[in-house]
């Protein structure tokens, strides 16, 4: 008999990666600990067979059946209307940072069709749900940061009003990475915008911790924190 996605999970479960993973995602209390390379493996395994058949029968009980469930829809092969139609149905099931995170670097569909994708994404951006928005920005992190679109990126991150701690982390992160690819255009940003304190530091800090910015500009930084 063909072992359920879940047997399969519970095969594959490490305890002490469980204990570590736990530190990382705190609210999370259904995890068994499966490395995220050994989720794609299986996610991968099930894009290939009848995908579509598999997110309306799958199991939410454990954290790394929900990320199986993302992952597969972003190996999925499928024209892109079909597969945002599967991203929005997948959206109730985020409710914590790395569900979200993994989900979205697997969406790289965008790459091929980046301005049907930035529309969809359009409506995530002013929810007032913490992990509509989280996914939102860190699709504009993944797959937005380029030449033709940091401008609109830059614009869409100041209009973000979502209070959540892990909706404004996001905005801080990929400020951050803005900054990084194109320091002269985000710094006009971050001296004149109106976000609020925690999202703003937060992003000078990000941008004080990265490698790729020189000592000189990190003191910049360092002297606009509020």
């Amino acid at each position: 008999m063909e072992k359920t996605v879940k047997e399969r999970i519970l095969e594959l479960a490490d305890e002490k990666y469980r204990q570590f993973q736990s530190k990382l995602l705190p609210d999370t209390v259904n995890l068994v600990g499966v490395r995220l390379p050994e989720l794609r493996a299986l996610a991968k395994e099930l894009a290939k067979g009848d995908w579509r058949h598999y997110p309306e029968t799958a199991e939410d009980e454990l954290y790394e059946e929900t990320m199986v469930q993302g992952l597969v829809i972003g190996y999925a092969k499928a024209d892109v209307e079909e597969i945002l139609r599967y991203v929005a149905a997948f959206m109730p099931k985020i409710n914590n940072w790395g569900t979200c995170d993994s989900f979205c670097s697997n969406l790289k569909i965008t790459r091929d069709h980046p301005a049907r994708v930035w529309e969809f994404l359009q409506p995530y951006l002013s929810s007032h749900k913490e992990f509509e928005v989280r996914f939102a920005v860190v699709m504009l992190l993944n797959f937005y940061i380029n030449l033709s679109y940091i401008d609109k990126v830059l614009a869409s991150l100041a209009t973000v009003k979502q209070e959540g701690y892990y909706a404004r982390m996001a905005v801080a992160w990929t400020v951050s990475i803005c900054f990084v690819k194109f320091p002269e255009k985000t710094l006009v940003y971050l001296q004149n915008n109106n976000w609020d304190d925690f999202t703003y530091n937060k992003a000078l800090q990000k941008i004080r911790e990265s490698r790729c910015v020189d000592k000189e500009t990190k003191a910049l930084i360092g002297r606009m924190k509020r």
